[in-house]
């Protein structure tokens, strides 16, 4: 409640009425005072479970903070900057500041989220998503980008060799005329020549595929296939799946969006046209596999693989968006954590991992553990493999106790299950972050090099009174 320019009796005046005003409503006295510094403690007004009418010369959510002007607290949102002036009025309401907004936000208190999409910044068909004070862009493949103004679709290497032999297998191959012919995977390149240039399966094979290890993880948006004649006959794959992976045991078959049978991809029609399909979404992975599903004569395959590298950049410059805490492009159920924590065991105020984000507002306006020790953690789920070049924690109060988390480490993982820790690029140990110093500051990490990953979790190392924070990764999809 802001009262600037009213005079101490006057001012005292003003709050009583107030406080009777609400009590002729709906208002009740808590039966526990939570408020602090005398000020009074009411419920039943608005969504909170309480409010606190405070004394002069304090403020806060609890009276726990002594005023010191008209922007103190902060009474923008969204980041905006409090600038104190002198003598002026908008409107019917006297003020003594006024809020410069961030970009994005507009408003007498920047609470008012602008239409980022309505200058239509996706390219190529993009589908826009506002988000708060941010948008992001749905790219249709094989576009990628912060606004879908890049074409992933390089040829990777099998006609050209840039992919070796040795990234090339296969579940079986043909050898043919007593042997002498060997149809192998490290032939199946598009448009390869010669009496014996691509690779079949063995004929008694009854679940043939053919297979490229990237040695990376790479973005792939679509493949050209072509068959081969043997002996004057044509032989080619007519329809296939594809699958693909990240550690070459666990695999994926590749389903369109929206749907939950494996797609069928249409194959070749003869032994030397080369036919394209491109896989909307795309495919993130290391290794990806070729399931022939109707083959004629043979399962006779050569192939290029199309689409292009994660890590563009040599270090994260073009890939530090916020990947969606703030904005809440991450929902809450992508959120979990070891454990919460309840202040004073109230189900009301109890600090989940959904609340962990960055500037979040209220009185229970973060995730905190139940306990204080550094097997707690919070993890992130981000539905797909993004590129995880940084993080923004903050930390929190708990009824005027600051808490914050001052180191951590950070982990990442592709299914959730195995976890890798990042390292120091010099010692070769685990990465411990500097965290925060107070309740509100932010701070800033970049990941060098960044990580490609799924799933990503918060280990607190040292805390102040208690495991506590809100936070933002940064990064891209691509």
């Amino acid at each position: 409640m802001k009262t600037w320019g009213l005079t101490r009796s006057w001012r005292t005046v003003f709050v009583s009425l107030v406080i009777c005003s609400i009590f002729s409503v709906n208002g009740d006295y808590c039966k526990v005072n939570l408020c602090h510094n005398g000020g009074t403690c009411v419920t039943g007004i608005g969504e909170d479970p309480f409010i606190c009418i405070c004394a002069e010369g304090f403020a806060g959510d609890t009276c726990n903070a002594t005023e010191k002007g008209p922007c103190n607290p902060n009474p923008c949102k969204n980041d905006g900057t409090c600038e104190v002036i002198s003598n002026a009025r908008r409107g019917d309401v006297f003020n003594e500041y006024v809020c410069k907004c961030q970009p994005g936000f507009e408003g007498a208190h920047c609470h008012i989220n602008v239409n980022d999409c309505a200058n239509q910044p996706c390219k190529n068909g993009g589908l826009c998503r506002d988000l708060d004070g941010d948008y992001t862009c749905h790219c249709p493949s094989p576009y990628v980008g912060k606004q879908c103004q890049l074409r992933c679709t390089s040829l990777l290497g099998m006609e050209e060799g840039g992919i070796i032999e040795s990234q090339i297998s296969a579940s079986s191959v043909h050898s043919g005329i007593l042997g002498l012919q060997h149809w192998g995977p490290e032939l199946a390149r598009l448009n390869n020549q010669g009496l014996v240039n691509a690779w079949s399966s063995a004929p008694q094979d009854k679940n043939p595929w053919i297979e490229v290890n990237m040695q990376k993880k790479m973005r792939l948006t679509g493949i050209i296939t072509q068959g081969a004649s043997r002996m004057g006959t044509a032989e080619f794959v007519k329809a296939f799946k594809v699958a693909s992976s990240f550690d070459g045991k666990s695999y994926t078959v590749y389903r369109a969006d929206g749907q939950r049978r494996d797609k069928v991809f249409v194959g070749n029609t003869d032994n030397d046209g080369a036919k394209t399909n491109m896989f909307d979404p795309p495919i993130v992975a290391q290794y990806i596999r070729i399931i022939p599903v109707v083959c004629r004569k043979a399962c006779t395959l050569r192939m290029e693989l199309v689409g292009c590298e994660l890590n563009v950049h040599s270090s994260t410059i073009g890939c530090t968006d916020p990947l969606g805490m703030k904005s809440r492009l991450i929902s809450d159920v992508q959120l979990t954590a070891s454990s919460s924590f309840s202040t004073w065991g109230i189900d009301a105020f109890t600090w989940y991992p959904f609340y962990a984000r960055l500037d979040k507002q209220g009185k229970t306006n973060a995730w905190a553990a139940a306990n204080n020790n550094r097997s707690e953690w919070l993890q992130l789920d981000l539905e797909k493999p993004k590129r995880i070049t940084g993080i923004i924690t903050q930390g929190a109060k708990d009824f005027g106790v600051v808490q914050f988390v001052s180191a951590f480490k950070i982990a990442y993982s592709d299914d959730g299950q195995s976890w890798s820790i990042v390292k120091d690029q010099v010692t070769r140990t685990d990465k411990i972050f500097q965290g925060n110093i107070d309740n509100n500051t932010h701070k800033k990490n970049l990941f060098e090099p960044p990580f490609f990953a799924r799933f990503v979790r918060f280990l607190p190392w040292e805390w102040h009174e208690r495991i506590t924070v809100r936070m933002e990764l940064l990064g891209c999809d691509d």
